[in-house]
């Protein structure tokens, strides 16, 4: 029930109680109603209480908010939803977010937050914004990101019954021209092979199998032994190992159910990896009781699952020590999909072999990469029809000497 109380001024106040915050306090809303000169106090009495009646029905439909800041919401929807439907990394992803979000959002009110002063956030922080790590100025992807987290909070607390509206619906990412993909180029990959006599067989296995077979580091870390069928050279993607500060090392499923594949390896992997399986067994004797026995192939010397960060430092050293560049851990894998494009193999393989779980993913990824494989058969095209700008005369000639080779006349 609504609560009028007359103020001293001759004014009044409307108090609804709209339930308790996160902080387990009750909290309530307001509404203030002043009466025309004039009026006569049952005509007040009247319009006052009509007033109470109808502000209470807008907070229980949910058009009202009880007074709570984003920041405290943001972290109840995080206690109440994110840690039960989300995956670790996922929901470690997302408290990141809190690190731009809260400074610039977290005090303001949910009921008080609007579209303008969260455009005003993701417009500032694609061009103002920097990664932390490397100075670079934000992706896109990173303003989507943020966006998102913003407004599955905002969808929790409608389906709570606290609010009846997203405001970033109506907010917009600015476009951003889109940098072609940093991939190490056959020359810096030959430079690459060239010098993997000298490091430790497991990152040799490392880097030759995430360009034979483009599989994500997180899949790459979660093959086991048992995932490896050296009879027919096939390699199954089963489980993925990830890493979260609260968690540490553990295994995961696949990322999608397109995920979960069977890959043909050539030769030369198996090889590596039966000599690996020979050197880890005899590491695993060698030390005994110390060993801890997983099954995996990417191992810390004890056993136990390698780091996801590993991989990353190995690689960036390594490239240090012979002089290439330093892409990223991931530029494997988008050279695998290059690789793959310009031998012309179609989007739908690419995408399957790539464990994309729809072939859009692909495209979006790989558009550049696919118009200038497209560009190519026009020169292929070209070239089986060079004969249409030769003189009447040759192309007889050429014609009736293709016919006598295709009939073997």
């Amino acid at each position: 029930m609504a609560a009028i109380r007359k103020r001293k001024n001759g004014s009044y106040e409307i108090r609804v109680s709209c339930g308790y915050g996160v902080d387990g306090k009750q909290h309530n809303q307001y509404r203030s109603y002043y009466p025309e000169p004039g009026m006569t106090p049952r005509q007040i009495e009247r319009e006052v209480n009509k007033m109470a009646v109808l502000f209470e029905e807008e907070c229980m439909r949910g058009q009202i908010t009880s007074a709570i800041k984003f920041q405290r919401f943001a972290e109840q929807w995080f206690e109440e939803y994110a840690k039960i439907n989300l995956r670790p990394t996922s929901y470690a992803r997302m408290k990141q977010l809190t690190k731009r979000v809260y400074p610039a959002l977290g005090h303001k009110r949910m009921d008080k937050l609007t579209a303008r002063d969260i455009q005003r956030f993701i417009t500032d922080m694609m061009i103002n914004g920097r990664n932390e790590t490397t100075g670079k100025p934000l992706s896109r992807k990173t303003a989507v990101h943020h966006l998102s987290f913003i407004s599955d909070v905002f969808t929790y607390a409608i389906r709570m019954g606290m609010l009846s509206d997203n405001p970033c619906r109506r907010v917009f990412v600015p476009k951003q021209e889109q940098l072609e993909k940093e991939i190490f180029t056959l020359d810096e990959v030959r430079t690459l092979f060239a010098n993997l006599d000298n490091e430790p067989m497991k990152y040799q296995l490392y880097l030759m199998l995430a360009i034979y077979s483009g599989f994500r580091r997180s899949e790459m870390l979660g093959l086991e032994w048992k995932d490896i069928d050296f009879e027919n050279d096939l390699i199954h993607v089963r489980r993925t190992s990830q890493y979260t500060a609260e968690k540490g090392i553990y295994t995961d499923t696949t990322k999608t159910r397109s995920s979960k594949r069977v890959s043909k390896m050539p030769e030369i992997i198996m090889d590596l990896l039966r000599r690996f399986k020979t050197e880890q067994t005899i590491e695993a004797r060698r030390l005994g009781t110390k060993w801890v026995e997983n099954d995996r192939l990417f191992t810390k010397w004890n056993g136990e699952p390698m780091n996801p960060q590993t991989p990353f430092e190995w690689l960036k050293g390594y490239c240090g020590r012979v002089g290439v560049p330093f892409k990223n851990i991931h530029s494997l894998r988008h050279l695998h999909a290059s690789l793959l494009i310009f031998e012309g193999v179609d989007v739908v393989a690419v995408s399957a072999d790539m464990g994309h779980s729809v072939v859009g993913t692909t495209l979006n990824l790989y558009s550049h990469m696919f118009q200038e494989a497209r560009a190519r058969n026009c020169e292929a095209i070209t070239n089986a029809l060079k004969f249409a700008h030769q003189p009447a005369e040759c192309v007889k000639y050429d014609v009736q000497n293709r016919g006598g080779e295709q009939f073997g006349t």
